[in-house]
């Protein structure tokens, strides 16, 4: 029986079908190889605008969520480069600034017509139609739906695989789904893919204390009991506790921690939220920011229906093919040049339209 996850848009070519590796390891190697994976370099994970390089980048951390997912995934015997594909994809779609940057886009979005901005939508979005000039990468369906139904911020502690329909069909209704209702809960079609969405959340909530307590943020001993007791209070060992409980306490059709270690999760989960992500202290430049992505919306939004004049633009476009420069409008090309920013990217456009350049010193 052919495994329907393997299965592609466009059927594929001779060469797909002789190649010597398993159709996930080329999902692999096709986001390795991606534009917008190279850009992970310079997207936020949680801090930014701070000039320490020991704190977590977005490159990082989709690396972690790879290593851990198929630390399980071995134990669970599950499909390791299916898994590998998924980590390394599910975060492609993150605007600059991370999830500050998520929001203000989002707003922007709303108001141009577009709807919600959703990063896993989005991540599908470079996948499927921006990548390799517009012709995307043709990743196979187990891949794209679980970088579509990650969703490590989410307070799920069990999932269970929903791949009844195991069709492209279905993956295009599950995009309008997250698109329309960014919070609605939609479990991936593999067990694979609802493991990564799983490890996502341990990747993160321990690292991002220890970048918190690098930077003076919160201290160790602050931590909570409840939290420290069962986790531990050091992103190993809370990496290894959660690890170990969930490989003690999953299958393939299910997949959970036990209801303590789920419990003092979510007790993290939310002392991260109150004490690191919503603090103030690293909120200071967000006022700022988010000026900055309304002068860049528009001003790209202007550029892309009367030119493109902009450098930038120009260079987005120059590469796309004709259907897309034609047939794509205009707020959703602004979108799809500004999603795919890094931040360094982000703030030298802002430089460029808010600073006047220096004239030549004679125009004879």
């Amino acid at each position: 029986m052919v495994d329907p996850f393997v299965s592609r848009r466009i059927p594929p070519n001779e060469r797909e079908l002789t190649d010597h590796r398993p159709p996930f390891a080329i999902d692999v190697d096709r986001i390795l190889h991606s534009s917008a994976y190279t850009r992970y370099i310079d997207k936020t994970q949680v801090f930014y605008l701070i000039k320490n390089d020991h704190i977590t980048h977005r490159v990082l951390h989709v690396q972690i969520v790879s290593r851990v997912a198929r630390t399980i995934g071995q134990k669970l015997d599950l499909k390791l480069d299916l898994i590998e594909a998924a980590a390394l994809g599910h975060d492609l779609g993150h605007p600059p600034f991370g999830h500050d940057g998520e929001k203000y886009l989002s707003e922007l979005c709303q108001e141009a017509g577009l709807g919600n901005f959703v990063h896993p939508v989005m991540s599908l979005r470079h996948l499927e139609k921006l990548e390799k000039n517009g012709a995307g990468l043709n990743l196979t369906l187990g891949v794209l739906d679980a970088i579509l139904c990650h969703d490590g911020e989410s307070d799920l502690t069990s999932l269970k695989p929903n791949g009844a329909k195991a069709t492209f069909d279905e993956l295009d209704l599950r995009i309008k789904t997250r698109s329309q209702s960014p919070e609605a809960i939609v479990s991936p079609m593999t067990p694979e893919g609802c493991l990564v969405r799983l490890c996502d959340a341990i990747s993160y909530v321990g690292r991002d204390l220890e970048d918190a307590i690098l930077l003076g943020l919160i201290r160790r001993e602050d931590v909570p009991k409840e939290i420290t007791d069962p986790l531990g209070s050091t992103n190993g060992t809370i990496v290894y506790q959660l690890v170990d409980n969930l490989i003690k306490n999953s299958a393939p059709e299910s997949l959970g921690f036990s209801p303590e270690i789920a419990k003092a999760l979510t007790a993290l989960k939310n002392f991260n939220r109150d004490n690191i992500y919503l603090n103030p202290k690293i909120k200071t430049e967000a006022p700022k920011i988010k000026k900055l992505f309304r002068l860049l919306f528009e001003t790209f939004f202007e550029d892309f229906n009367t030119g493109p004049n902009l450098e930038a633009s120009k260079n987005f476009l120059n590469p796309m093919p004709s259907h897309y420069i034609k047939e794509t409008p205009v707020a959703q090309k602004t979108l799809d040049l500004m999603a795919g920013m890094t931040d360094e990217y982000f703030l030298r456009q802002a430089s460029a339209i808010l600073f006047p350049k220096w004239q030549l010193d004679s125009f004879n």
